[in-house]
């Protein structure tokens, strides 16, 4: 691992029990499937930024061959390596508003709201302008990340609230605990309960709105294409947790 990579320590908050939150489970693999199938050229290469242990990049992977998957989590990008599955990803350890590819890829994509992770416009330009660099002509980037709207619906009008997702498993949940910090950062520490124990973990996120991702786009030089509540291609909705954008870079 790189000595000299700046990282938030997301990863190691949450190691052990990330991919409890987010399994790699068939949900995950229909989502890389339908991804997968909007590369314009898969054998021009595949890129994650932001690849955390291989949710999404390893079914992705099994699609389209080898994808390079870029986090600054040295813990995250271990979790990745211990995959059994994960041979055709190649991890790199990077910042990923700093990372300079030798390559070049037909398809680009960061998912999970990893971008909203990103805490100023700034920075989630390079990001974008990075993604725009290491894009073949014609290439696609695609961005997965927080609704805004959905969000700041959520706390119908409160700056705190907080809720509880149970899942399948019995005495198993996540409750949260959610603040929004002025307009646009978005604060969340949650409690995760299994087995009688728990774990807690917070994160720091901006929250972008699809527009100001179409503007970041066109500053990279990137064309916005589309937008959409799921991986499905659903027509987007404020209401939608998630949204999702694609961006293309015109032919040379």
């Amino acid at each position: 691992m790189a000595e000299d990579v700046a990282d938030v320590g997301y990863g190691a908050q949450f190691e052990g029990w990330y991919d409890r939150l987010f399994p790699k489970d068939e949900s995950a693999a229909d989502s890389a499937a339908q991804l997968a199938a909007l590369h314009p050229d898969p054998d021009a290469g595949t890129c994650e930024l932001g690849v955390g242990t291989g949710r999404i990049a390893v079914p992705v992977s099994r699609h389209v061959g080898k994808v390079t998957g870029v986090d600054s989590s040295p813990e995250m990008l271990a979790g990745l390596e211990a995959d059994p599955d994960a041979s055709l990803v190649v991890p790199v350890h990077a910042d990923i508003r700093e990372w300079v590819s030798d390559e070049q890829f037909g398809l680009v994509y960061v998912v999970c709201a990893t971008l909203s992770m990103i805490t100023s416009p700034e920075d989630q330009q390079k990001v974008l302008q990075r993604a725009s660099d290491m894009l073949t002509p014609g290439g696609l980037l695609v961005i997965e990340t927080h609704n805004k709207p959905a969000v700041l619906a959520l706390h119908e009008g409160r700056r705190r609230t907080s809720f509880f997702v149970p899942f399948p498993q019995p005495d198993t949940g996540l409750e949260t605990h959610s603040t929004l910090l002025g307009d646009d950062l978005w604060h969340c520490s949650h409690i995760w309960y299994e087995d009688g124990r728990n774990r807690i973990g917070s994160e720091l996120s901006r929250l972008t709105a699809p527009e100001e991702i179409d503007a970041y786009a066109r500053r990279a030089g990137l064309v916005p294409e589309g937008r959409f509540s799921d991986w499905a291609g659903a027509e987007y909705s404020e209401q939608a947790p998630m949204v999702t954008v694609t961006c293309r870079k015109p032919e040379a």
